[in-house]
């Protein structure tokens, strides 16, 4: 049905590849390419059967890019390379006439922040290319974009404070690591939180709100306030959202080390010079933590990630409502050979990609999840092992307001 061009090789890319070669109906031809080429063999060696070709490229160098799409001549490419290289591959997609599919929003890399502008910019030339962008098609954001659409096509006429909440409850045996590319996760945490209230943007410092919140199948965990870029998008599809906010865990081993790192300055992003040369500490911190794909072989625990939301039903009456994944990351890896938190996301990118191939998510333009009809992602997750579950009437804290 499809050819698909799935750049980057870490611990996503491991499992969108192989979840598409096992959807050989849909995925016909499968190249997988990085800048590191060993990656991308010792991935395509595992799955074995000569099903998916290789390639080296630099996601930073649009010509690269452009050369080995008009090469392979994908219908989709599927970016989970970094979000310093979601415009680049934009570009080269325009260039060549073929669809994107991201799961993070680009990034600068001199400056720790995400926005969905860059990227909702190219929505013109991507129209009258007569192509399709799908932005933040993972989990967080990617699913908790979907369950929020799903709840207002089945169960809200209005939907008016909405909580995404995001528990690893898993224990990889580390003294220190971080779940997906180090880089990118130490910069999201450590810049300022931020939510939607009532029309605004309120910013807080990093970590500086949290409290306890229950997790289904794992309990309390505390819980931390950031901003992540679903929020962005969601209060400007949903506009009866008066206050939007984005929770994850961390346990206190963790805290203490990255309040270390911030500390002596291992977290920065500004070169320095050692040696004579320049480096960027978090670059080199990265160097040294360990490798997440690297992370799932002895990871125990779950994940579970959700959404709770307050509004009025369909019949005008006062609604609560939870809709949730939980995630084993010893199940994920016996699957796919990969931890939970690389398992959430790589699913959701194949099930849009899905989507997009058969058509059923499918028109010009540049587009967040949310904004299709959600059942048949619903249905998808279902069958390739991300079951959800749902709470009517839940009960929510109670500093929702009545």
């Amino acid at each position: 049905m499809g050819r698909v061009l799935i750049i980057g090789a870490g611990g996503v890319g491991n499992v969108v590849v192989k979840k598409c070669a096992m959807n050989p109906d849909v995925f016909t031809d499968i190249m997988l390419a990085s800048r590191t080429l060993s990656k991308c063999e010792a991935i395509a060696t595992q799955i074995g059967g000569n099903r998916i070709k290789t390639a080296q490229v630099d996601a930073d160098d649009v010509p690269q890019l452009v050369a080995l799409i008009q090469s392979f001549k994908p219908d989709l490419v599927i970016n989970v390379a970094l979000p310093y290289q979601d415009l680049p591959i934009m570009d080269a997609c325009l260039e060549t006439g073929v669809h994107y599919l991201d799961t993070a929003n680009y990034e600068p890399k001199d400056e720790a922040k995400f926005e969905y502008s860059w990227q909702w910019a190219y929505k013109q030339r991507f129209q009258e290319r007569g192509i399709m962008a799908l932005l933040g098609c993972g989990f967080d954001p990617g699913v908790t974009g979907v369950f929020t659409a799903y709840a207002a096509k089945h169960h809200f006429s209005e939907m008016h404070y909405l909580d995404i909440v995001d528990c690893n409850a898993g224990n990889h045996g580390k003294a220190f690591a971080t779940n997906f590319n180090p880089e990118i996760n130490i910069r999201e945490i450590t810049q300022n939180g931020k939510y939607y209230d009532n029309g605004q943007w309120v910013e807080i410092p990093p970590m500086s709100e949290h409290k306890p919140i229950a997790y289904p199948n794992i309990g309390e965990r505390e819980s931390y306030l950031l901003y992540h870029e679903e929020l962005e998008s969601l209060v400007k599809n949903f506009p009866t959202i008066k206050r939007a906010r984005f929770w994850m865990t961390f346990g206190q081993q963790y805290i203490t080390h990255l309040t270390v790192l911030q500390n002596v300055g291992m977290t920065g992003i500004k070169p320095i010079k050692f040696q004579g040369i320049d480096i960027v500490p978090l670059e080199f911190l990265k160097a040294v933590l360990p490798e997440p794909s690297s992370l799932g072989e002895n990871y125990t625990g779950e994940t579970s990630i959700g959404c709770q939301i307050k509004g009025l039903d369909k019949e005008g009456k006062d609604l609560t409502y939870f809709v949730y994944n939980n995630c084993s990351h010893a199940e994920a890896y016996r699957e796919v050979q990969a931890q939970a938190v690389s398992y959430t996301t790589g699913v959701p990118a194949m099930i849009g990609a899905m989507l997009m191939l058969k058509g059923e998510w499918m028109r010009p333009g540049v587009f967040n999840v949310e904004e299709f009809n959600p059942d048949p992602f619903m249905d998808l997750l279902n069958k390739h092992g991300l079951p959800w579950h749902e709470i009517l009437h839940a009960e929510l804290p109670h500093e929702y307001p009545a």
